[in-house]
């Protein structure tokens, strides 16, 4: 083959895998939107953490409880500002068969353990090190809130910040009969 047919296929086979590329690229954008937190009305999946103190936690192990899945990052501001929040609306409803299971993104055990120290948290926090939780929720931005209620079925996903009022009325929601 001379050298002027073997360019020609170099360049094709190059301008092919470009043109695949591009073409990959543009779908998985224009399709994100369609990836999102699990669906209202679905059952929650399970899953088993383990929290900074050794114990392990599985979502089918609060069945009957309304729960609260919120997942974070240390980094994260508007995970910071909502904290209090939810920390105080839980000292509120723990008694009420509301149970928040808080899910750290993947950070060391001392961040994580800093974080719960400088806001004094009093529901379990638990770290998904591999992040299959966070995907088996499709979870992509934080913070994120998940409320299941006692028979396990999502009835309410939140993406962003959430204020003690919109606690309240979240777990009010998800409370058992």
């Amino acid at each position: 083959m001379d050298k002027k047919k073997r360019r020609f296929y170099v360049r094709t086979l190059i301008l092919a895998i470009l043109v695949v590329a591009i073409g990959y690229t543009i779908y998985t954008t224009a399709t994100k939107d369609e990836v999102r937190l699990l669906k209202v009305g679905a059952e929650a999946p399970d899953f088993s953490l383990v929290d900074l103190d050794g114990q392990t936690h599985r979502l089918s192990d609060y069945k009957g409880k309304g729960v609260m899945l919120n997942f974070w990052g240390t980094w994260c501001k508007p995970c910071k500002k909502e904290m209090p929040a939810m920390n105080n609306q839980y000292k509120v409803f723990k008694n009420q068969g509301i149970e928040v299971l808080s899910i750290n993104q993947a950070q060391t055990v001392f961040e994580v353990e800093n974080f719960i120290s400088d806001f004094n948290l009093k529901f379990p926090v638990v770290i998904d090190k591999t992040k299959s939780v966070t995907r088996a929720y499709n979870v992509n931005n934080l913070p994120a809130s998940i409320f299941i209620d006692p028979t396990g079925k999502v009835v309410r996903v939140h993406e962003g910040e959430l204020t003690e009022e919109m606690l309240a009325e979240f777990f009010s929601s998800i409370k058992p009969e």
